[in-house]
């Protein structure tokens, strides 16, 4: 009898697994647990978009009664007299010195956190990194109003050097010149110098963080190579690390667009525009609000809420902007190695 032409027996597709068969997952008993862990984090997410909306809402609407009678342009303007006649007010200045004031921070923050993370999670003996990893956290607790006093009866009067040495050798540069050399040192810079130290911790803690769950397979490779320690660290660590550097650096860069109180004390604002960051003349949006909300009307309060609406719009964007950069980047911070 020829077999050549004859059909193989079909085979008996293999066992589903019990926990792969739908059916089976369907099936599945779901404990009481489940049901109230899984409907307290929907109502936690769902709770947390309402009052987001609740507070969109509020802001638009008393912005509204104001921006309706402002007779400047609202973004573009200077000045802030929402008592006059007609009433006139704008964000010019805020903006630019809510701006540069962060941009200073994040400038002299961001690299010092990074070097101290990398210090503490991967130079450091154990019995200095967790002392200085406690100091840290320790900082990172200390009220705004403790680090305004601080600025205000310690770095302005020890700035008055350093701000000195500026003008007198960067003073060409327009922006470290000094209109007043003998003016106390409540500038733009010293805010931006004060939000760096505010904002260090934050940055800080959350790289430490990301660097310590860098891959050691890599690390060990690396150095089995014979690549050092900073080799090491550039090659593995920090592209692991990118996206919690974004991530780390916009959290810090949101509590430096809304200090108010550590700014307030230590700003005198002005409501003159000026490139000269060593001069007054500049305020912030929240040390704004928190200077004339008390002695401010109905109105000048309207006023006062459509700034913190614009400070508000620029909150989310910053952080839309930081969960952008971090899906783009997803792919190569090492994560899902």
């Amino acid at each position: 009898m020829d077999l050549s032409h004859t059909s193989p027996a079909p085979t008996a597709p293999p066992p589903t697994p019990p926990d792969s068969d739908p059916s089976a997952v369907k099936g599945r008993a779901v404990h009481p647990g489940d049901k109230i862990f899984r409907g307290l984090s929907r109502g936690s997410g769902i709770t947390l978009l309402v009052i987001m909306a609740a507070i969109a809402a509020f802001l638009t609407y008393r912005a509204s009664i104001a921006l309706s009678a402002n007779s400047a342009n609202f973004l573009t303007a200077f000045e802030w007299n929402p008592q006059g006649d007609p009433p006139a007010f704008g964000i010019g200045i805020l903006a630019f010195g809510t701006a540069v004031s962060s941009v200073i921070a994040m400038v002299i923050a961001v690299p010092v956190a990074v070097g101290i993370a990398l210090f503490i999670s991967h130079y450091a003996p154990r019995r200095i990194a967790a002392p200085l990893a406690y100091v840290i956290d320790l900082l990172a607790a200390v009220p705004s109003i403790i680090y305004g006093l601080w600025g205000a009866l310690f770095l302005v009067p020890y700035l008055d050097g350093l701000t000195r040495w500026l003008d007198r050798f960067l003073g060409w540069t327009t922006l470290f010149e000094m209109s007043n050399p003998g003016s106390p040192a409540r500038s733009i810079f010293t805010v931006g110098i004060l939000l760096a130290i505010m904002i260090l911790p934050i940055i800080t803690n959350v790289c430490r963080e990301v660097f310590l769950q860098a891959p050691k397979m890599y690390e060990e490779a690396a150095l089995a190579l014979g690549a050092t320690r900073w080799e090491v660290i550039r090659m593995s660590v920090l592209p692991f690390g990118r996206s919690g550097i974004i991530s780390a650096s916009m959290l810090g860069l949101g509590r430096a667009l809304g200090e108010t109180m550590a700014v307030a004390t230590v700003l005198s604002p002005g409501s003159v525009f000026t490139w000269h960051l060593l001069d007054p003349g500049s305020g912030t949006f929240a040390q704004n609000i928190a200077a004339k909300f008390n002695e401010a009307d109905e109105f000048g309060r309207d006023a006062l809420i459509a700034s913190g609406l614009v400070l508000f719009v620029i909150t989310l964007l910053v952080n839309g902007a930081a969960r952008y950069i971090i899906a783009r980047r997803k792919e190569y911070s090492g994560a899902d190695a």
